[in-house]
């Protein structure tokens, strides 16, 4: 394999190893996947959330947020009301039970990651996450204009 092959392939462990193992502390301590505490933490963070806001931030389809947020909803976790400018769409806003639970697996998603990496020392992973969000950059900008 050539070594951005090489990387690739271990980005793509890393991430499923650090992806698992959070959702599973989350599952076990709060009733909460990494995905819903994913979902949860955008729409806490962004101000009129709506569906489209989810895709453009995680890279899925319109669908499967969609299919999510109605989990999320259903579970008690958010709510989806009218848009005031837009009727074809809805804002997203965590309902107080939603809110709890950001607010208690936000350490748990901190702890968890810190663990998992402290092996690594902190300028390594300094260096790794500028690395990593302008290679995002790049890949989202590339998107952004077509470019795939």
């Amino acid at each position: 394999m050539t070594d951005v092959t090489r990387l690739f392939v271990d980005l793509v462990r890393v991430e499923t190893r650090l992806y698992n193992a959070v959702s599973d502390r989350l599952r076990a301590e709060h009733g909460v996947s990494l995905g819903q505490f994913e979902f949860l933490e955008i729409i806490d963070r962004l101000p009129g959330c709506r569906v489209l806001d989810i895709v453009r931030e995680v890279g899925i389809t319109v669908g499967a947020v969609s299919k999510a947020v109605d989990r999320l909803e259903s579970a008690g976790w958010c709510v989806r009301a009218a848009h005031p400018e837009d009727r074809r769409s809805s804002v997203l806003s965590l309902t107080p039970e939603g809110a709890r639970i950001l607010a208690a697996a936000r350490p748990t998603v901190a702890d968890e990651l810190a663990a998992r990496t402290a092996a690594v020392p902190a300028a390594d992973l300094a260096r790794t996450a500028a690395t990593l969000a302008a290679l995002r950059a790049e890949l989202e900008e590339c998107r952004q204009d077509g470019s795939s």
